[in-house]
């Protein structure tokens, strides 16, 4: 059996604030920009390691790009 060997960006973010910018630059290379994407505020309070990540809202153009986006990268284009 083969292994793979991971790359930086399949392993998991070390904090909160390294997977935003993990995911806002990744959907920056899609062309898909969520404004309020962040840290939430009450679970990151105290450096949480489990903070959540808070996608916040976008409009249905974003919606419809990012739903395009992971379906084309799940191969069900």
């Amino acid at each position: 059996m083969e292994m793979k060997e991971t790359t930086a960006d399949e392993r998991p973010a070390k904090t909160a604030e390294e997977a935003v910018e993990r995911l806002r630059e990744a959907l920056r290379g899609v062309g898909i920009i969520l404004p309020s994407l962040r840290i939430d505020p009450v679970s990151g309070a105290h450096g949480h390691p489990y903070a959540l990540v808070d996608l916040g809202r976008c409009n249905i153009g974003v919606a419809s790009k990012l739903a395009a986006a992971l379906r084309v990268k799940g191969g069900d284009a």
